[in-house]
């Protein structure tokens, strides 16, 4: 049974560019919270921005939380009792509470244009002073500014912040937050178009919906006093608020962006999660990888599944500090994952990366070659780079590979002649034959290591490959004696 009441966490996204990591995150935590609760975990789309609003953006997120296994309760796409999950459909419930903050005293219409307002900035940058709302429609009479209103007159909702006190907003991981109202603004709720900004949509969606816990980002502390103060305006309980880490670059310096995605030089891989699907991350190796950049279980334990995850899971060992963004640690976890994965699971999760790159496979072979490559690719993209010679019907090595390390055209065509009688003389490929080709490689007067090297290219096309007996006997007695025969000639023509 879960230890605390249940919670219900929401994830709310503003889908106006591609989801990253650090959206990927907060869902994470999210979901985790949730489900370790026996809560709910709601996705809500904050797409009151209609003109940056993408659909293809808000595709992607999706999918990419589907990919790391995140699922939703309660959603656009699968209703729910707090329905509709659109900002944009919930026009009308704010309207309602900005109306409630102004017949209490705590909001007002403000009807100066932007060209006033610029050049009210333009004046106070020239003082050097914080651009803010000077307050000229702070105090209109009530019944001034509902004339204006009736009259048709374009105005804004703003919040009346006190102009004196303090506020504090408390934080989960960082504690009380205290400042002096007079450094805060009046900031807009509901715009000209009748659309609320995030400052009163969020509030009220987290209101309407019971919301218990507030997970975000960092980037909200400098108005999270101004959202505590709009929760006591309207005299409703607060949420657990936290403010999770802010990801840095993988140098430690500078906070992660997505330019570094577009700028992927140097070692930098995309924060995208869609982007790691791509390359042949496992959602399980990058949903243990998130988990642990701002949250942490003790001081050893490395590995944790989502069951795991669920289990083990506390807001009280989050951490506010900064935390580096790894990729390095990603692919240790992407390879802890894939030698953790059965023959046919990896057979299954390799296929489309073949597939890809029009290579036909079939599954039995495919999981002949999982137990040869599990431990030797970093990601799943990387078995085709080194079993692709499995599935090819042209396997021929490169001009600049040949003869082979170490040998002249001479030696080598010798040692191919020679390996490829004793190979036609094997009925099995088995631990004989590669003692007889042992000891052939002693009568040339070569080492092992030399021999091996050859027929390696010549049955794969690459010097590295998964072991070579093991490859030889997949591929097929038929398949191998025809690549070694076709590369003794072409040895044998470099030689004369």
């Amino acid at each position: 049974m879960p230890s605390s009441p249940p919670a219900r966490a929401r994830f709310a996204p503003s889908p106006t560019g591609r989801f990253h990591i650090g959206g990927a995150r907060t869902a994470l935590y999210d979901y985790l919270l949730a489900h370790q609760t026996g809560g709910q975990f709601i996705l809500r789309i904050e797409d009151t921005d209609q003109k940056r609003f993408d659909p293809n953006a808000e595709r992607e997120l999706m999918d990419s939380l589907r990919w790391l296994g995140i699922e939703w309760d309660e959603g656009p796409d699968v209703g729910g009792p707090c329905a509709p999950y659109r900002q944009s459909e919930r026009k009308a419930i704010y309207q309602r509470h900005a109306s409630e903050l102004v017949k209490r005293g705590h909001a007002y219409p403000c009807f100066c244009s932007s060209d006033r307002l610029a050049q009210m900035r333009q004046e106070q940058q020239k003082r050097k002073q914080s651009p803010r709302y000077d307050g000229t429609c702070r105090d209109l009479a009530p019944s001034a500014a509902q004339a204006r209103i009736d009259a048709g007159e374009p105005h804004v909702v703003r919040f009346k912040t006190p102009r004196d006190g303090q506020t504090t907003a408390v934080d989960l991981i960082r504690g009380p937050i205290t400042v002096e109202n007079v450094n805060l603004d009046d900031y807009i709720l509901l715009k000209s178009d009748g659309l609320a900004l995030y400052h009163l949509a969020a509030m009220a969606d987290d209101r309407e919906m019971r919301i218990t816990h507030v997970l975000r980002s960092a980037e909200w502390l400098p108005t999270f006093p101004l959202h505590v103060l709009i929760y006591q305006a309207l005299e409703w309980p607060q949420p657990v608020w936290v403010h999770l880490s802010v990801f840095l670059n993988p140098s430690g310096k500078g906070k992660m962006s997505k330019r570094h995605a577009a700028e992927a030089k140097g070692g930098v891989a995309s924060i995208f999660p869609l982007d790691m699907r791509d390359e042949g991350y496992l959602p399980e190796a990058v949903v243990n990888w998130l988990a642990l950049m701002g949250w942490s279980y003790d001081d050893h334990t490395e590995l944790f599944p989502m069951n795991d995850l669920v289990d083990k899971f506390s807001l009280d060992k989050l951490t506010p500090s900064p935390a580096a963004v790894n990729f390095t640690k990603l692919d240790h976890f992407n390879g802890l994952y894939i030698r953790g994965l059965s023959d046919a699971d990896l057979a299954r999760r390799v296929q489309p990366f073949f597939a890809q790159a029009g290579l036909k496979t079939d599954p039995a072979r495919l999981e002949q070659i999982a137990p040869l490559i599990r431990e030797r690719i970093r990601t799943l993209q990387e078995s085709v780079e080194i079993a692709g010679f499995f599935f090819r019907d042209d396997v021929r090595p490169a001009d600049e590979l040949l003869p082979g390390k170490g040998l002249s055209p001479a030696q080598a065509a010798v040692a191919a002649r020679r390996a490829l009688q004793i190979i036609e003389a094997s009925a099995v490929f088995d631990d004989a034959l590669e003692a007889s080709l042992r000891s052939l490689a002693e009568e040339l007067g070569l080492s092992a290591g030399e021999v091996f090297g050859l027929l390696r290219l010549a049955v794969t096309g690459q010097p590295v490959s998964p072991p070579l007996l093991e490859s030889m006997r997949i591929i097929g007695k038929p398949t191998v004696q025809a690549r070694i025969a076709d590369v003794a000639a072409r040895l044998e023509s470099l030689a004369a």
